[in-house]
Parts: structure tokens; C-alpha cells; sequence
């Protein structure tokens, strides 16, 4: 856990994401990468920039945001790059991502507050379903780094392997235990011995020493990931996503108002 990209439009919610990004960076001596992407109007998208006024406008409105943005104690010490680029928010995330060996990006979200619920429609559903690599989803900052305990929630299909050595190898490094976890719900039940079976073999493509295997029973996939990261009073939860199909796939029916209001996690979501 080298290099951190925090995506920033510069509110409230960005700046939850930056005090967590920079709690990390401490404990893990890792550089934060601040990212902003300009939303030009369409007629600059394909003029030379430094010959429009309007555009080094923009420019500069950035910058001076940054030297507010960036002006905080808890900054003090750490390594930080400042980025402005003018790109479309998915392909200009992913291309900084790569461009800079990024390992996790950090976003903060004004969402409701379910699983599913608070990637749709904003940004950070854009960020969640097109990212090459794990993204940290937060409502609130965590000032204190002290992760012990995320759960994997998964079905543990085959096409779900590449997902689970990315949550073992995240498991390493923040040093936290991995709580495997299959929902058994009413329109979806399935014995405890082929749950088993199915997590038994992803056990083996991935050297994991500390976790746990649970097999819990709830109305909804939803309800059993929330309820069951609640008894074990867990730091994080992991899901995975499909790309542009997103979290759909994975999350079926609505949630209640209750519900909604009791996730308060954060989520890390990690790319098949």
C-alpha cells in the first residue's frame, strides 16, 4: 500500500475521503495522489488550452481550490502530487491510476446509506463500476486507521476468483482478519455442505491465514451482509462488481428504510 488516489471535486464528502486517504498514507508511509478532472465545456475539449483564456481559467480556479483543499494539519508530513487533468471521470481516474501504480483509490460518497444504494447515480457508481482496482467507498472520515476485522461477502463462483486474491492480498496488508461470508436466503438456499465445498475451493487458489468461514441465513443478501458485519462489529465490507453491470448483479430486491440508514461502513469494492 504504496500510492493512494483520492478523486476530489473539492465538497464536503471529498475531503471525508482525503482525512481517511491520509490516515492510511501514515500508517502505511504511502503517497497520497489528489486528483481533480476538469468538467471544460465541450467547445475546449478539443482546442489547444493555452491559447484560451476561458480555459487557463479554469486552470487556475483549480489550483487556487487545491491551496485551500490541501491547507489542512492532517496533511502535515505526507508525501502529496497534485493533479489537475482535463479527462472524462472514468477514463481519467483509471489512466492516473495506471499512469502512477496506484493500489487503492479512496472516494468519499453523499449517497443514501445501503450497500447498493450508495453507488447509484453519482460519480462514485461511475468510479466503483469502471476501476482496474480496489476502490474505497466512505461516507465519513476515519481519522485513526486500526482495521481488524472486513468481510468478503461473495457467492463464490468461479468467475469470483480474481476478486478473492485481491481481498486476501488487501487482508495483508491493512493486517486485518478476512470474514468469508455466504448469505443463505429463502429464494436462493443451499445446503451447508456445498456452501462449504464452494469456499473450501477458493481457499485454495489464495494463501489466507487469518480468517473465518460463515454461512449466514437472512431475508435478503443485503439484509445478511449488514446484520452479519454488525455482530462482528466489522471495520469493512468487500463486495465485488462486474464492471459496467456494477453491483446489480449481487444485490437483489430493495432495501428498507432502516436498512438504508445502518450501513455506515466502509466498502470496498473490488473488480472481477
Amino acid at each position: 500500500m504504496k500510492k493512494i488516489l483520492v478523486p476530489t471535486d473539492f465538497s464536503e464528502q471529498a475531503e471525508h475521503a482525503l482525512q481517511t486517504a491520509a490516515s492510511i498514507a501514515k500508517k502505511h508511509n504511502a503517497e497520497l495522489y489528489i486528483l481533480h478532472l476538469l468538467d471544460l465545456p465541450v467547445h475546449l475539449l478539443s482546442t489547444d488550452k493555452n491559447e484560451l483564456p476561458e480555459a487557463i481559467f479554469f486552470l487556475k480556479l483549480a489550483h487556487q481550490k487545491f491551496n485551500t483543499f490541501l491547507d489542512k494539519p492532517y496533511l502535515e508530513g505526507l508525501t502529496i502530487h497534485e493533479l489537475v487533468e482535463e479527462d472524462e471521470i472514468t477514463t481519467g481516474i483509471n489512466r492516473v491510476a495506471e499512469e502512477n501504480n496506484i493500489d487503492i483509490i479512496v472516494i468519499g460518497s453523499s449517497g443514501a446509506s445501503g450497500i447498493s444504494e450508495i453507488f447509484v447515480g453519482s460519480n462514485t457508481e461511475k468510479v466503483v463500476r469502471h476501476a482496474n482496482i480496489p476502490v474505497m467507498v466512505i461516507k465519513k472520515p476515519i481519522l485513526e486507521i486500526n482495521f481488524k476485522h472486513m468481510v468478503y461477502a461473495s457467492s463464490f463462483l468461479h468467475n469470483y476468483h480474481e476478486s478473492f486474491k485481491k481481498a486476501v492480498e488487501m487482508s495483508k496488508q491493512f493486517g486485518y482478519t478476512l470474514h468469508l461470508l455466504y448469505v443463505n436466503t429463502p429464494n436462493n438456499f443451499k445446503t451447508t455442505h456445498a456452501i462449504k465445498d464452494r469456499i473450501n475451493e477458493f481457499l485454495n487458489i489464495a494463501e489466507v491465514t487469518d480468517y473465518t468461514v460463515n454461512i449466514y441465513n437472512d431475508e435478503t443478501i443485503e439484509e445478511g451482509i449488514l446484520n452479519f458485519a454488525n455482530s462482528i462489529n466489522a471495520d469493512l465490507l468487500s463486495v465485488s462488481t462486474h464492471g459496467r453491470r456494477g453491483l446489480a448483479h449481487f444485490f437483489n430486491g430493495s432495501l428498507s428504510e432502516d436498512l438504508v440508514n445502518h450501513a455506515i461502513r466502509p466498502v470496498i469494492t473490488l473488480k472481477i
